[in-house]
């Protein structure tokens, strides 16, 4: 999404909230939001997400490659997102010590803490097979794409 014109995320935003108005139910969301940013961003082969139950994240609905089932708080990208609270961005995922090679054609990674009043809730995961695919823009958008996503559950 690097040169993802601001015209065209404003749209994807707008689609993203009208996708998710009908139903509070946070699978069902999450399952169509997967599709929908699986389906409408280039470069990705994986987009789900993770779901804190206990001291681990479970996975949730994606569309991609069958995924690591659980995931430990503090191991991999998604649980350092996870137990640091902070989106964590990363360009290599073979130069992040302790990542979890859950789809060996994964090279960048990008993930979204899903956070509601203080409480964590699991993980926006996006995975690409190009080295450096993800970058500010991409942080500020799926960002706001996470808060609509927590803005649309009970």
């Amino acid at each position: 999404m690097s040169n993802f014109p601001d015209q065209a995320a404003d749209s994807l935003l707008r689609r993203a909230q009208s996708l998710m108005s009908a139903v509070r139910d946070p699978i069902a969301n999450a399952a169509n939001l997967s599709a929908f940013l699986f389906q409408e961003l280039e470069d990705v082969n994986w987009v789900g997400f993770y779901f804190l139950k206990g001291s681990e994240l479970i996975v949730g609905p994606f569309q991609g490659k069958p995924a690591c089932v659980s995931i430990p708080l503090g191991k991999g990208v998604c649980g350092t997102a996870a137990a640091s609270r902070e989106i964590q961005l990363v360009p290599d995922v073979h130069a992040f010590a302790g990542h979890i090679a859950c789809d060996v054609d994964s090279r960048s990674e990008i993930v979204i803490p899903l956070i509601r009043h203080e409480e964590l809730l699991g993980v926006l995961d996006l995975d690409s097979s190009s080295a450096g695919r993800f970058d500010e823009k991409d942080r500020l958008l799926l960002t706001k794409i996470a808060d609509i996503y927590l803005q649309s559950i009970d």
